[in-house]
């Protein structure tokens, strides 16, 4: 049942009203649109004709399989093409996962192989499983009861992956390490309340609790700090004002229009997808002036994640979780609540992703769609004709949220009308809360109430962007600031000048942020030239870059090898897609990236895939509990002599007529 790896490759406006969410299958119109409901049930159903007959499988994933380039540049609506999905399932009680892809047309399996140590990631429904298994464990229990608790009904159990080790007994099992809190009240703030040190190992495919470590066996255990800090407005007695109504109001509706899944706006087109791992994905970017279309991106997503946390007490050095990889982004997106997640006039769309069992699951409001005014676009004031000249700029939003756990992960796409592009991360949720001894956190975290600690950790942010400015032939430059000494060519001192360096290999390209040079990458078109003569370009500005503190020779560093370069450049290829490798959960590492790039194949004037890694630094502070303010990181694309000219020079000047003076 084994196959090649490439043979697992596939060869009218809204209307305008306030909210609009997508309609389904039938107006799937292009190849790369997401499954729906009704595809991926005929996609499980071929599935388990083929590999169910004897025993029943369990599904990580169906995803629509994206076709090969070189038919998306020639197709056409109304082309027709074989719609494929890829899948990967797996069977409980044993390590492995088969994955292939089938055709929908068809209705067979077009290849698979067997991937005999792969770990499926910890799916959503096991989540619960997890937590009854531990809940119900004798060992637990007693833990619990030397902590005062001895009632486990309203004891809450985290799920957290494992990572990889090397400690006896975990050996060739699929593992969740587990960390607990306690309700004092339903639906109360548990992670208020930490049971520290008390930490239970599962086998997630029998659901056999390996072991329960209370890691203050023959010694006083911490107590569980009691005192409420809420959040939910049910528990609040009162609140402060939220300020006067300030209401975004289109009367003639927004300026974006939608045609099944493909989005345009004031020159830009998109085709919005999503899948269960990733979440949102922008596909096929492009910007039009005066009907002459030029494309910029092929395939936008943010691919992987990783937050490690500082502390080695206990059991927290195991807390080094990829939320993308070992959970998956979009099987936990939210449905998007209007007046609340999104204001203004929003067109929503609907996500699909399976369940366990290969049965769809409907995503209500998973991407939201709008407009924002993002103030000042350009102005001069001619003072010797006292004339001003002043545009307003405005941006497009796509946006989907995922909550992961005790953490929320906001994904926003912005477009505007510079020819910008930006993603933004807004993290916001509640910190991953420990036990401390009152008035005496360790130097790992911060108290954030008496007994209850956060500690130091970190957000860092994998983007993948399968470039194509002017086509699929790009190469990456390099731009550093270069001061000579002081001296024949720099005799007053104010010299400084940019370095520009192509970065001609895999190896030469992995590279870190510089602020002492301000340095930034373009992605160029070596082919294609703009008014003065220069490549057409678009520059990766690096807005939020971290310094990483793992060790890159310990156990989670070798899983997460690629947050040690800020840049990654590679040619594309089309199983190239997860910087971690495509089966993170408890992998041994060095996959991914680090091992793609050993190659350090030719990235010059080729079809090239940049890889960003960004996020957030975070030392805990009080102010982030008992729920984190949106913090928010990101990077920006900005067209560097892509267009020969301002490209919001033709903007008609306008007034907004609903403004006042109070």
């Amino acid at each position: 049942m084994a196959a090649a790896r490439d043979d697992l490759n596939p060869s009218p406006p809204s209307d305008n009203t306030c909210c609009h969410t997508s309609a389904g299958s039938s107006q799937v119109r292009h190849p790369l649109d997401p499954l729906d409901g009704g595809e991926l049930s005929r996609a499980a159903a071929i599935i388990n004709e083929a590999f169910a007959k004897t025993e029943p499988v369990r599904f990580e994933r169906i995803e629509i399989a994206e076709p090969d380039k070189a038919l998306l540049r020639y197709w056409k609506p109304g082309d027709a093409f074989d719609r494929q999905a890829r899948f990967a399932i797996f069977r409980r009680g044993r390590i492995g996962v088969t994955e292939g892809v089938l055709s929908l047309d068809q209705g067979r399996i077009l290849a698979s192989r067997d991937l005999p140590a792969a770990r499926p990631m910890i799916m959503l429904e096991e989540f619960l499983e997890v937590e009854q298994a531990v809940k119900a464990d004798p060992r637990f229990i007693a833990a619990c009861r030397r902590r005062g608790i001895d009632d486990v009904s309203m004891v809450c159990v985290d799920p957290w992956s494992a990572g990889s080790f090397d400690i006896p007994g975990e050996e060739g099992r699929r593992l969740s390490h587990t960390f607990s809190w306690l309700r004092t009240r339903p639906d109360s703030n548990y992670y208020a309340h930490p049971i520290e040190g008390v930490n239970a190992v599962v086998d997630i495919d029998s659901m056999e609790v390996l072991r329960v470590d209370d890691h203050y066996e023959g010694r006083d255990p911490l107590p569980v700090p009691m005192t409420r800090n809420e959040y939910d407005a049910r528990f609040k007695e009162r609140f402060t004002s939220s300020g006067k109504v300030l209401d975004i109001v289109q009367p003639d509706g927004p300026s974006f229009a939608v045609e099944g899944r493909r989005l345009r706006w004031m020159g830009w087109d998109v085709l919005v997808g999503f899948n269960s791992r990733e979440g949102l994905i922008l596909h096929d970017i492009g910007h039009s002036v005066d009907g002459a279309r030029r494309k910029i991106m092929h395939r936008a997503s943010i691919a992987e994640m990783v937050v490690p946390y500082g502390s080695p007490e206990r059991a927290h050095y195991r807390k080094n979780v990829f939320d993308i990889g070992e959970y998956g982004l979009g099987k936990l997106a939210n449905s998007l609540k209007l007046g609340c997640d999104c204001l203004g006039a929003i067109h929503y769309m609907d996500a699909w992703v399976n369940g366990i069992d290969g049965t769809p699951v409907k995503i209500e409001n998973a991407i939201c769609i709008h407009e924002e005014d993002q103030g000042l676009g350009w102005k001069h004031w001619d003072w010797r004709t006292d004339v001003a000249e002043v545009r307003r700029l405005r941006r497009l939003v796509i946006s989907s949220i995922s909550t992961v756990g005790n953490y929320e992960y906001a994904s926003y796409w912005y477009l505007y009308q510079h020819g910008g592009i930006e993603f933004e991360m807004k993290a916001t949720g509640i910190i991953n809360t420990v036990g401390c001894e009152p008035g005496k956190p360790s130097k790992y975290g911060s108290e954030v109430m008496p007994g209850v600690m956060g500690q130091i950790h970190q957000h860092l942010f994998c983007a993948r962007l399968d470039m194509e400015v002017d086509g699929p032939a790009n190469s990456v430059v390099e731009c550093n600031v270069v001061v000579p000494p002081l001296g024949a060519e720099n005799p007053q001192g104010n010299v400084f000048y940019e370095e520009q360096t192509v970065l001609a290999t895999e190896k030469a390209a992995a590279r870190r942020a510089n602020p002492a040079t301000m340095r930034y990458w373009k992605i160029i078109n070596p082919d294609t030239r703009n008014a003065v003569g220069k490549p057409t370009a678009y520059k990766l500005e690096p807005t939020h870059t971290v310094t990483t503190f793992t060790d890159p020779g310990s156990r989670s560093g070798q899983r997460g090898g690629f947050i040690y370069n800020h840049l990654w450049v590679t040619p594309f290829a089309p199983d190239e897609r997860y910087p971690a490798g495509d089966y993170v959960n408890q992998s041994e590492g060095g996959l991914g990236l680090p091992q793609w790039t050993e190659a350090d194949r030719p990235v010059e004037n080729t079809d090239i895939v940049v890889w960003h890694v960004f996020g957030l630094h975070h030392p805990v502070r009080l102010e982030d509990f008992p729920v984190q303010p949106v913090v928010m990181c990101g990077f920006k694309l900005m067209p560097s002599g892509f267009f020969d000219r301002n490209p919001m020079i033709d903007d008609a000047p306008t007034r907004n007529a609903a403004s006042c003076c109070v």
